[in-house]
C-alpha cells in the first residue's frame, strides 16, 4: 500500500466517504477518529505518514490536534480539512504547525493531491483557500519586486526545501541562502514561512 494515513472527523459518512475515495488513490488509511483527543492518541500509536483532520472537532479541534500531533509524532504531517476558507483559519493551521489546507467542497482528487505534495515535504494550500488570504496581499503587491535569484529561493523555501538543500539545489553556499532569505522577508515585510507560502501562492509563483 501507499502513504499511511489517518482520518479525523466527527461525521462518520464523511470519514468513510473519504476512506473510500483515498484508497482508490493508493493511500492506506490506517485508522479514524471521531474527535481530535481521539485523533491525538491513534497518532502516537499508529504513527501514520499523514493526519486529515477536521478544523472543527469535539474536545480537541483540529488545529489544536494539529499542535499535539506534531510534538508526539515528528514524523506524521498533517492537512487540516475546513469549512471555512477564511483567512484566519488557514493562518491558524499553519502556525499551529500544519503543512496542508483543504476545503471540504474541494474534490477527492485535490485532497490527494495536497496529501502527496505534504508527504514530499512541501506546504500546500487549496486554491479554493489561498484566494481569500488577501489580508497580506496587498501589501505584498507594492513590496519591492524580487530578484531572479531570490525568486528561486523564495519557492525552494514556499516547496518545504531546507537550507542546505536549497544551497545545493542552487549551487550556492549555506550562508548566502540565509542571506537571500532576510532579503525577500525584509523587501516583503513578511517575519515567519507561513508568510512566505501565502506570497509565493498569492503571486503566482507557487501553485496552491
Amino acid at each position: 500500500m501507499g502513504l499511511r494515513v489517518l482520518l479525523a472527523d466527527d461525521h462518520t459518512l464523511y470519514r468513510e466517504a473519504i476512506q473510500s475515495a483515498l484508497e482508490k488513490e493508493d493511500f492506506e488509511v490506517v485508522g479514524q477518529a471521531s474527535d481530535g483527543r481521539d485523533a491525538v492518541g491513534q497518532c502516537r500509536d499508529l504513527q501514520p505518514d499523514l493526519a486529515v483532520l477536521d478544523v472543527s472537532m469535539p474536545l480537541i479541534t483540529g488545529i489544536d490536534a494539529a499542535r499535539e500531533i506534531i510534538r508526539v509524532c515528528p514524523n506524521t504531517r498533517v492537512v487540516i480539512l475546513g469549512e471555512h476558507t477564511a483567512d484566519k483559519y488557514v493562518r491558524e493551521s499553519l502556525k499551529a504547525g500544519a503543512k496542508g489546507y483543504v476545503v471540504k467542497g474541494d474534490s477527492a482528487a485535490e485532497l490527494a493531491h495536497a496529501l502527496r505534495r505534504v508527504a514530499k515535504g512541501e506546504t500546500y494550500i487549496t486554491r479554493s483557500a489561498s484566494a481569500v488570504v488577501q489580508g497580506q496581499q496587498r501589501g505584498f503587491e507594492s513590496a519591492e519586486p524580487l530578484g531572479v535569484r531570490e525568486r528561486q529561493v523564495l519557492r525552494l523555501i514556499a516547496e518545504g526545501k531546507r537550507t542546505e538543500e536549497i544551497a545545493g539545489i542552487l549551487d550556492i553556499s549555506y550562508q548566502t541562502v540565509r542571506s537571500h532569505r532576510k532579503h525577500i522577508m525584509d523587501k516583503l515585510g513578511v517575519h515567519d514561512t507561513a508568510g512566505l507560502v501565502r506570497y509565493s501562492i498569492n503571486s503566482g509563483l507557487l501553485e496552491a
